[in-house]
């Protein structure tokens, strides 16, 4: 078991109506125990007293030894005792002789060990062979001779266990009634709740206009009932606020983009000619003109600017359609053979810059599903990133390599350069649109529009991959890209 399951299994409750159903049962069974105890406690002292007060009556009266007429003592009176009674007396005779006798009409005696003296009791011994009942027994002495009255216990013991079941079974009786009534009852009084636990659920659903029924509100389901009903009332305000701020934010970000992509497509045209023009003149400009260096930097300068706003409005328009989500034109595109004419050609635009490749063994080809004008545009603003912002000395190492782990595998391209690196601030925004960082650092001659790393940000997301950066102020950039690795013909 997952440890988010062993959690919602912990955290299943009862539900409320059955915990009050069982405590309310619970508190009545406590009650009916504690009243049962005391009643029983009570019955059986008090037929233990009546029993000790015939013991008592007995050893005074017709069982107490008395003296005869004439010379000497002799035995209890004439009256022979009552049945429920075991009897034992010593008479005291003239001369020391003794007279004893028993009366037992039971099956056991009881165990007359334990009494001592002259005089105890009322007492309980148990038999005498240790497995007949109980005895309650007195002992009572005078000048003509000692009488010890005994009555079993049986009677009681019955008694008492007879009022036990009595009791066991009303109180079974009670407690189904009360956990019946109890139910009944609670059910009723928390249908309210119920209703208020039925409106959640259809708000939980997404009805938000749904509303807890009112009640009294002098009861504490009316009290809940107006307070939810206050609170869902302002999360529906702030949903509707929360929605049509969102709408707005839509329809202000689409008239942004429609914004950049008109006048990426307007400004086109005008650099195009201001391009055209410039060249024109730095071909066939007249020769009182081209001899002017003043108008000949100008028209220079002119046509560097116009270059550099042509690429920005390439730039611009390149994310308007990655924005718009236009579809790519995917098929198997080797990224060796890629990374292997980007390095060249970077080595062509920047001979005195030192560009390496690196070609990781791996035993699938690294293949991918993509566009492949687009990652060859990654590929290029990667490399020249790096050589843009990295100082002549400093070496740029393109990275080819397939991890197979996951399923799919990925290809990893790195561009890795052992320049200034990136400070944590920087590396957290650089792929941001029209971030620039700090002078940390180095920037090439012209310096960059800020969109590069963007468009290699919305390309490589445009192919299902991923792209960072691992970088530390001075040990140098690795950029990183992560492709799905494309399944060959004939794989599961």
């Amino acid at each position: 078991m997952s440890p988010q399951r062993a959690r919602t299994v912990r955290r299943r409750g009862v539900p409320l109506r059955l915990s009050l159903v069982a405590l309310t049962v619970l508190l009545v069974a406590v009650g009916l125990l504690a009243s049962g105890l005391a009643v029983t406690s009570s019955m059986r002292q008090d037929l233990i007293s009546r029993t000790d007060d015939g013991l008592e009556n007995a050893v005074r009266t017709w069982a107490e030894p008395r003296g005869l007429v004439g010379d000497g003592p002799g035995p209890p009176g004439p009256r022979r005792p009552p049945s429920p009674y075991y009897v034992e007396s010593i008479v005291y005779g003239p001369g020391g002789v003794s007279t004893d006798s028993v009366y037992n009409q039971f099956d056991d005696a009881p165990d007359l060990d334990s009494l001592t003296g002259d005089d105890a009791g009322p007492v309980t011994v148990p038999s005498a062979d240790g497995n007949g009942p109980q005895w309650r027994v007195i002992k009572h002495s005078n000048a003509f001779g000692r009488s010890i009255v005994a009555t079993p216990m049986s009677d009681i013991d019955d008694t008492v266990s007879r009022l036990i079941r009595l009791q066991l079974a009303i109180g079974a009786l009670v407690l189904l009634l009360i956990g019946l009534l109890s139910y009944l009852l609670v059910r009723t009084s928390l249908r309210p709740l119920r209703r208020v636990e039925e409106t959640a659920h259809e708000i939980a659903d997404g009805n938000l206009t749904r509303r807890v029924p009112a009640a009294p509100p002098n009861t504490e389901v009316g009290s809940l009932s107006e307070s939810l009903n206050r609170m869902l009332a302002q999360i529906q305000q702030a949903f509707s606020a929360t929605a049509s701020s969102e709408q707005q934010a839509r329809a202000s970000e689409e008239r942004m983009r429609r914004f950049v992509a008109d006048a990426s497509h307007e400004l086109r045209t005008p650099l195009t000619s201001i391009k055209g023009f410039a060249e024109l003149y730095s071909q066939r400009g007249g020769p009182d003109v081209a001899d002017v260096p003043e108008v000949t930097d100008a028209m220079r300068r002119i046509n560097d600017e116009a270059g550099r706003m042509n690429l920005l409005v390439e730039d611009l328009l390149m994310l308007a359609r990655l924005d718009a989500q236009r579809p790519l034109d995917t098929a198997p595109v080797d990224l060796l053979a890629l990374a292997a004419d980007a390095v060249q050609s970077a080595r062509v635009t920047a001979p005195s810059r030192e560009i390496r490749l690196a070609i990781h063994a791996a035993d699938q080809p690294p293949v991918v599903s993509g566009d492949a004008p687009r990652l060859v545009q990654v590929l290029r603003n990667l490399i020249g990133n790096a050589i843009d912002h990295t100082p002549p000395e400093a070496t740029v190492t393109v990275g080819v390599a397939v991890e197979e782990g996951a399923d799919p595998g990925e290809v990893v391209l790195t561009v890795a350069d052992t320049g200034p690196g990136l400070t944590a601030e920087d590396a957290a925004h650089v792929f941001e649109r029209f971030y620039r960082g700090d002078q940390s650092r180095y920037r090439g001659a012209g310096g960059g529009n800020g969109l590069g790393l963007s468009i290699v940000a919305a390309l490589v997301g445009a192919h299902g991959g991923r792209v960072g950066v691992d970088t530390s102020p001075g040990a140098g950039a690795t950029f990183w890209v992560r492709l799905p690795l494309a399944r060959v013909a004939g794989e599961p």
